[in-house]
């Protein structure tokens, strides 16, 4: 993302991934809280039914077995300073969690929801309201990346690390890595949603349209 001579935002609609290497590395510094008591739970519900709009993510131990699938182990909802890492391989989908995944009158942002909403309904049957997917957010303004990682990149500049993605996610204690990674996931899909409807809003950006095939962009 670079700023063109008349103050227009050029953004380009993909990238090539090479471009991501030795880029900087977005941190969160806001607080990670673990939930991981049905008490803790409540508090976190509590205080992210106070928001109108929260990133959101899972993650899934992964199996590296023929056949071995495992269940949704983490679910994490963020507002802009305060990251709720809620543990669901040893709490379920508390009533309170299930309300806030089905209220439509909290936004939940996120990338390929329907494959969290899949895995999160092998733990509860849930009717979920008020979810945002930034694949479409973002292919409405131009951008044809699916993928979170681009996408923050893209608009951001920063690149987010996926060293932690194959991690085990149903581990005693979560490492420190892990909550970072966790919380920058839900974190960075709020910060996202609240860039395009900027951009949207106020019009101040051009794409610029590279080929999928050569590399070579034109403005468009």
């Amino acid at each position: 993302m670079t700023e063109s001579l008349k103050g227009m935002v050029e953004i380009p609609n993909r990238i090539d991934k090479a471009e991501l290497a030795g880029k900087p590395r977005v941190t969160f510094e806001g607080i990670i809280d673990e939930v991981d008591t049905l008490e803790k739970a409540e508090a976190a519900c509590l205080a992210l039914s106070r928001e109108s709009m929260i990133g959101f993510d899972t993650e899934t131990r992964p199996s590296f077995t023929r056949g071995v699938v495992h269940k949704v182990a983490l679910l994490q909802l963020s507002t802009h300073d305060h990251a709720y890492l809620f543990r669901l391989n040893r709490i379920g989908i508390p009533d309170c969690v299930a309300a806030l995944l089905e209220s439509r009158d909290i936004l939940k942002i996120g990338v390929s929801i329907k494959d969290d909403m899949a895995q999160l309904q092998s733990r509860r049957p849930m009717t979920f309201g008020g979810f945002v997917e930034l694949q479409a957010s973002c292919e409405r303004i131009g951008i044809e990346e699916k993928g979170l990682q681009k996408m923050y990149y893209i608009l951001f500049g920063e690149r987010i690390s996926k060293n932690q993605q194959l991690s085990n996610w149903e581990i005693d204690s979560l490492t420190e890595a892990q909550r970072q990674y966790a919380a920058i996931d839900a974190w960075t899909c709020l910060r996202i949603h609240d860039r395009l409807e900027e951009l949207e809003r106020t019009g101040d950006y051009t794409i610029i349209k590279k080929d999928a095939e050569e590399g070579n962009s034109q403005k468009g």
